[in-house]
């Protein structure tokens, strides 16, 4: 048995009128084969250029292992010269991964290689992220603390993409006061015998190659394993469902600060009754 998963449409390229009217408004996941041929990274940009641009760069690094108390929001677990982390990536498999490096800050040179495509929303321009990861690494399944829009561009290497949208909560075993489900699950081949609730959740499935382009609508769920060594850049736009953007208020004032003060009250029995609360609702 395998997950109630759709294949996410694909289109080769879109116009803005249809992408509004076809995927923004139904709030449906869709990816774009070939929209970006025309960005110079599309033919610059693979892991020898990055290594080349921001060699010299140090870069936080996280891998897969469950949340500790006493990590801060998004603390690192190492840290390396980007140089040797492509060398790492290339020579073989490895659970370190990077998220969330703001190319603006980092490595501003990376932004004439890129434009912000209309699609129309109003992108964040102070915002584009990179990410990478290396052969069989991945991401829990979670979704992002603002509930934005995400256009995810893929480079070099293939990524396969679970998505679920916030009306599967119920059966994602999803932990409170935080945007993960259960650390212990392996969404790429699930223990429905361990994990029965997710028999009845419905999502999407995907796989993207250099150049693809990845919409995400507001407040999805996403599970990304790199298939082969890869990175992609993510640019967003803010929520305008009120709903949505009225979550996404209260997850950064008002859960991400319960959570910081529960951990310094509880320690490693916040942790643990957070990761209990999942198993404990009959739903």
């Amino acid at each position: 048995m395998s997950l109630n998963l759709s294949q996410i449409d694909r289109v080769k390229t879109i116009t803005k009128e249809d992408f509004i009217k076809k995927y923004f408004k139904p709030q449906k996941p869709v990816v774009i084969e070939q929209f970006i041929e025309d960005w110079p990274a599309y033919k610059k940009w693979n892991l020898d250029y990055i290594k080349e641009v921001a060699g010299n760069k140090t870069v936080p690094l996280y891998d897969d292992r469950p949340v500790d108390y006493k990590e801060g929001f998004n603390e690192p677990h190492a840290k390396m010269k980007m140089a040797d982390y492509v060398d790492l990536l290339k020579r073989e498999p490895t659970k370190y991964r990077i998220f969330l490096w703001n190319i603006l800050k980092e490595v501003p040179v990376l932004q004439k290689d890129f434009s912000y495509p209309d699609f129309g929303l109003r992108l964040m321009k102070g915002l584009p992220m990179l990410f990478f990861g290396g052969r069989d690494s991945y991401t829990f399944m979670h979704y992002d603390i603002d509930l934005a829009n995400i256009f995810h561009f893929h480079f070099e290497g293939e990524k396969k993409v679970i998505l679920f949208d916030q009306k599967q909560n119920k059966h994602l075993y999803k932990i409170p006061y935080s945007l993960i489900t259960r650390e212990d699950i392996d969404f790429n081949n699930p223990d429905f015998d361990k994990w029965p609730k997710l028999k009845n959740a419905k999502g999407y499935v995907t796989k993207l190659n250099h150049g693809n382009v990845l919409y995400m609508p507001e407040g999805y769920w996403h599970y990304m394993r790199y298939i082969t060594p890869g990175f992609s850049l993510s640019l967003r736009a803010i929520a305008r469902n009120p709903k949505n953007l009225g979550k996404a208020i209260c997850n950064v004032f008002i859960m991400r600060s319960i959570d910081n003060v529960m951990r310094r009250l509880r320690g490693e029995k916040w942790i643990e009754w957070k990761n209990k609360q999942p198993l404990l609702k009959n739903l």
